[in-house]
């Protein structure tokens, strides 16, 4: 399965931070934003990586990331001209994906909780799409998703004036190598934008859409709001100083992924220089040296 990570759009909604910068590059605590998803997808086991960026970011998020070799990944780049929707990601990617899977996660949503990895692990060999709901109190901001009786998903809108119900759909996708013609065929909506959840709903109409509720012990930002930007750093800081772990450290996540040797993972701290990011790096490092010759 390979992984794109949709990093475009004006952040119009956080002017004036955005007018000069990229949403996904502005810090959530102590590391950009764009680290948060990236570490999702990696954890997932997923090396290939597009990131699809506006045209005037993209050189700033590859002076960032690189080409991800120092994380044992390839990463690759695309421009999104205009915020056209996010089905567009697959047409975009389309030579990317090729005869792949593919994982979309939006790059300014940040998900946690235990289990996670080996939740979404589970879904890299899908046979037709997953996604996921989970329950928040402005469904109308959001894809939602109708449930019967039996928690069968029986009906997907975008953003609806009246939501059936209160299960918003996060930004992280899985789908088989289908999603590339749905997506083809996916008009602009009322919005002027082409939706994901006309994709959503052309599986579900498939038989082929597999939606799982999200529990208690996983948490979803979507940081598209200055409360909901500063709501996901406070959340960060506070898990972070509290359990000494650090979350979305892509340095990490690559090394206990076997993406990388324990002599380039130190090799990737120099970059970071006194940072706390650094630092945190270091302990890991000397732990683990502890704990070789213990």
């Amino acid at each position: 399965m390979k992984g794109i990570i949709l990093a475009g759009g004006s952040g119009t909604r956080l002017y004036p931070i955005t007018i000069a910068v990229s949403k996904q590059l502005l810090p959530v605590y102590d590391k950009p934003m764009i680290y948060y998803p990236l570490s999702v997808l990696m954890l997932a086991g997923i090396k290939d990586i597009l990131f699809i960026t506006t045209p005037h970011d993209q050189d700033a998020f590859k002076k960032l990331l690189g080409d991800g070799s120092h994380v044992g990944c390839n990463f690759e780049y695309a421009v999104q001209e205009e915020p056209k929707g996010l089905a567009e990601a697959f047409t975009i990617g389309q030579k990317f994906i090729g005869n792949d899977k593919v994982a979309l996660v939006l790059g300014d949503n940040i998900f946690h909780g235990n289990g996670l990895g080996s939740l979404i692990r589970s879904k890299i060999d899908i046979d037709g799409a997953s996604i996921f709901a989970y329950p928040v109190k402005d469904p109308k901001r959001y894809g939602v998703v109708e449930f019967d009786t039996n928690k069968k998903a029986v009906s997907i809108e975008e953003k609806p004036e009246k939501p059936k119900s209160k299960y918003a759909v996060p930004g992280l996708y899985f789908y088989d190598n289908r999603v590339v013609e749905f997506a083809k065929q996916v008009e602009p909506s009322a919005r002027g934008e082409k939706e994901i959840s006309t994709i959503n709903q052309m599986y579900l109409a498939a038989g082929k859409l597999e939606v799982g509720v999200m529990t208690r012990g996983m948490s979803w930002f979507d940081t598209g709001t200055v409360e909901s930007l500063d709501d996901a750093t406070e959340f960060i800081r506070v898990l972070q100083n509290r359990q000494s772990t650090m979350i979305g450290c892509i340095e990490e996540v690559a090394w206990e992924r076997g993406f990388i040797t324990k002599e380039k993972f130190a090799a990737a701290i120099s970059r970071y220089g006194k940072s706390k990011y650094g630092d945190y790096l270091k302990i890991i490092v000397n732990d683990y040296n502890a704990g070789a010759e213990g």
